[in-house]
């Protein structure tokens, strides 16, 4: 058991990084969704009452920020730039750190009206909470650094949406992140000329974030942390391919400096290995498509390079941004071997390379491949006749003919389910008609506690290794 450690380091920044607000006042706080798992692990024990006071009502936690903050940034949104962004619909509450020590934020979604709310209401559908609480377990599950949804409240407003049927229902989400810092964040600054306050931001970023105890040398500390952002997110848009994710709106102002994924809108998973595969129905060029995602992404990281050419010379920050293509490429083995739960080896490449051209002919959904091949097995030239999947068997050399309870990635029961847990939009669908037409919750009680079976299957090899 994690004990609770307050640890409000955003104050340091000082007040140009945040405005001070006010959380809405809710009708209603009916809790939806609590993770209770990871309470434990930054060490909040919560009475059902506590949980409401903190996480609906917004009453602040002892010893941390004595009121929320708004995060000042800017953002290109589908490549145009816009200054007039920042926490319009959140904000942060606490800082806190975990059982690894790491420092963590408690920030909002759906908790009313800042300065940067423009003319919207601040609120979140209660669709839009339950779709994010859905997100988060399944790519926890999987592997990928991301947000979890901390708690979900039904709040007892009736909001008017004009890409759903309205009226609808309102929530508000409270999501622990690693940081809310984006590349966003480091544009704004970078916007308005403030090379010290970027310097201040980097040092932020590296000492709280990362760890790291900066240089008294500027240059130094922008070109380090860069690197570190740049592994950070190589790594994120490979697990994102590895788990069929397309996170659907990857702005400079959704991603964060720690490379987590997170503010979860028009996600979805991809049931076959198509490139082309978007998420949201407003991406009408495909520019955040499933296999563009790698593109979007360095993209994104350029613009952080040019924010940081303030207080670095150019040249050294272009070259750590040329050698993004190569670290996401490893990125990307090590995450499909990793899901399918093989050890490394020599031909880590060539069997990488092989899955990806096996998944590609689309014979069967990524979840299925995954799961049928789990531990390098073969599950025969019947269930999977194609060269490319005879190619992949010749590369991993093992048949279902092995005792798989010797194969430690195949240990767990869930392994012998008749068919592999996904995500896919049907479903997401369905759990959220139940609750909509039924008020029915049982749907999403039972696939979060199938998620969390299969992320246990997947964590116990991983863990054992």
């Amino acid at each position: 058991m994690a004990f609770y450690r307050p640890d409000p380091k955003l104050l340091a920044l000082g007040p140009e990084f945040y405005d001070p607000v006010e959380p809405a006042r809710f009708p209603q706080c009916i809790a939806r969704f609590l993770n209770r798992r990871w309470a434990e692990r930054v060490g909040l024990e919560l009475g059902d009452d506590a949980w409401a006071r903190h996480f609906c009502r917004f009453e602040p936690l002892p010893d941390n920020l004595p009121e929320p903050l708004a995060l000042r940034y800017h953002g290109h949104q589908f490549r145009v730039y816009n200054p007039e962004i920042g926490d319009g619909r959140g904000f942060t509450v606490a800082q806190l750190r975990d059982e690894r020590d790491r420092l963590l934020d408690l920030g909002t979604k759906g908790s009313g009206q800042t300065p940067y709310s423009r003319t919207a209401d601040g609120r979140l559908t209660l669709k839009g909470g339950v779709r994010e609480v859905l997100a988060t377990e399944m790519l926890e599950a999987l592997g990928v650094n991301t947000s979890k949804s901390f708690a979900l409240f039904e709040t007892g407003e009736a909001l008017e949406r004009g890409d759903e049927p309205s009226p609808t229902r309102s929530a508000v989400l409270t999501r622990l992140s690693h940081g809310h810092i984006r590349i966003g964040t480091f544009q704004r600054l970078a916007y308005f000329g403030q090379a010290d306050n970027i310097k201040k931001l980097i040092r932020y970023c590296l000492e709280n974030l990362y760890a790291e105890q900066p240089s008294a040398d500027d240059a130094q500390n922008a070109l380090r942390l860069f690197d570190l952002v740049s592994s950070a997110t190589a790594r994120l848009a490979g697990s994102y391919l590895a788990a069929g994710f397309v996170h659907g709106v990857l702005n400079s102002d959704n991603i964060s400096i720690t490379g987590e994924s997170f503010d979860y809108g028009p996600w979805r998973f991809t049931p076959d290995w198509d490139p082309d595969f978007t998420a949201a129905y407003f991406d009408h060029y495909g520019l955040y498509a499933f296999g563009r995602q790698p593109e979007a992404i360095q993209w994104d990281l350029a613009q952080l390079a040019g924010c940081l050419s303030l207080v670095a010379q150019a040249a050294p920050l272009s070259d750590l941004l040329a050698g993004w293509s190569g670290q996401f490429e490893r990125a990307l083995v090590d995450a499909m071997l990793r899901r399918l739960g093989v050890p490394a080896g020599d031909k880590d490449r060539e069997v990488a390379a092989a899955l990806i051209n096996a998944l590609a002919t689309r014979a069967q959904p990524i979840d299925r491949v995954f799961f049928d091949w789990r531990g390098g097995l073969d599950p025969g030239i019947e269930a999977y006749p194609r060269e490319e999947f005879r190619k992949l068997a010749a590369l991993l050399g093992r048949t279902v003919a092995e005792e798989e309870g010797t194969v430690p990635s195949r240990s767990h029961d869930y392994w012998s389910d008749p068919a592999p847990c996904s995500m896919h939009i049907e479903e997401v669908e369905a759990i959220w008609s139940a609750i909509a037409e039924r008020d029915d919750w049982e749907p999403i009680k039972r696939k979060v506690n199938e998620i969390r079976r299969m992320g246990e299957a997947m964590e116990q090899h991983a863990t054992a290794a």
